[in-house]
């Protein structure tokens, strides 16, 4: 399992009129964490520079499964479902402080050269990080989130 955690808990302005967590502040929460997994891997504010590249959000898929409610701990694991030279498919877990999945974020994530604004391949360094990432979770069966589509099931 990813070494990579995320940690907060819920503030007050994150809660809604249903008395928990708003949908919204749930994407907060993991866009939050998606910046500290895309920091992990090699690419946090000295890395940008460095490298003149960054990473852009291509594509998200959320599942709300528990309530949240204010002043709840929580914690953000990633996993790298797969990558290739310039993408990464990010699965996100949110759990609570009972260790129950509160919530999950699937996403896709571009490459981005800075100094083109276009897609580019990873450095190598982060392309080696999310690599070792990707193989410590492989052999894992996929989550039952993953890949899903938005539909009403007809009997």
């Amino acid at each position: 399992m990813s070494s990579f955690s995320y940690k907060q808990s819920v503030p007050s302005e994150w809660v809604d009129y249903n008395g928990h967590m708003n949908d919204a502040e749930y994407n907060r929460a993991f866009s939050l964490a998606t910046d500290a997994f895309i920091d992990w891997i090699g690419l946090d504010e000295k890395g940008r520079e460095q490298y003149q590249y960054t990473m852009f959000t291509l594509e998200t898929h959320t599942c709300y499964l528990k309530e949240m409610h204010e002043g709840a701990d929580f914690n953000v694991s990633a996993r790298v479902l797969d990558f290739d030279a310039k993408r990464i498919h990010l699965f996100l877990e949110m759990h609570n402080a009972d260790g129950e999945v509160a919530a999950t974020l699937e996403e896709m994530l571009m490459g981005i050269d800075q100094n083109e604004g276009r897609p580019a391949p990873f450095p190598e360094e982060v392309a080696n990080n999310m690599k070792a990432e990707y193989e410590k979770t492989s052999d894992q069966e996929q989550p039952k989130q993953v890949g899903r589509t938005i539909g009403i099931r007809r009997k």
